[in-house]
């Protein structure tokens, strides 16, 4: 497995993945949500953060993580490859590399905060509504033994 930055020609590849791996995770996103969200990670989010990608020995695009200022905004993994440590290899890379100390999970996802207890964070807030104003409740993690809140 690789780590390299994603590249602008990998923007389509990576939110296929994207809506692969929320498909599989995300089982309280209303169809209608997730189709309007796609556009927006597409055009808006994935150019406007520390894009890294994970590939296999194929060199197949199969997991990416998105960072700014410290705070990982996005981690997604294919489906099929949930559980071999994509996530955790592009996680140690984003806090090595990218000085990751936050994120935040879906209340509604009990994988991802598990995961994301299991490698270190623990929580230290929630917010009621998402970053689009949604009603899909927010928990704040931060990386054990970091001062950033």
């Amino acid at each position: 497995m690789t780590i390299r930055s994603a590249l602008p020609s990998e923007f389509e590849t990576i939110t296929n993945l994207w809506e692969d791996s929320v498909r599989a995770t995300h089982d309280f996103l209303p169809e209608a949500e997730l189709l309007a969200l796609r556009p927006q990670l597409l055009n808006d989010w994935l150019p406007a953060v520390n894009l890294r990608v994970l590939t296999d020995p194929h060199n197949a695009i199969i997991a990416f993580s998105g960072v700014v200022d410290g705070k990982l905004e996005m981690l997604f993994v294919a489906p099929h490859a949930f559980g071999q440590g994509a996530g955790k290899a592009l996680l140690q890379d984003a806090i090595d590399h990218a000085g990751v100390e936050q994120v935040d999970v879906n209340e509604a996802n009990p994988k991802a905060l598990g995961f994301y207890l299991h490698q270190g964070f623990e929580v230290v807030g929630r917010s009621a509504l998402d970053g689009q104003g949604k009603p899909y409740p927010l928990l704040h993690l931060r990386l054990r033994g970091t001062s950033r809140a």
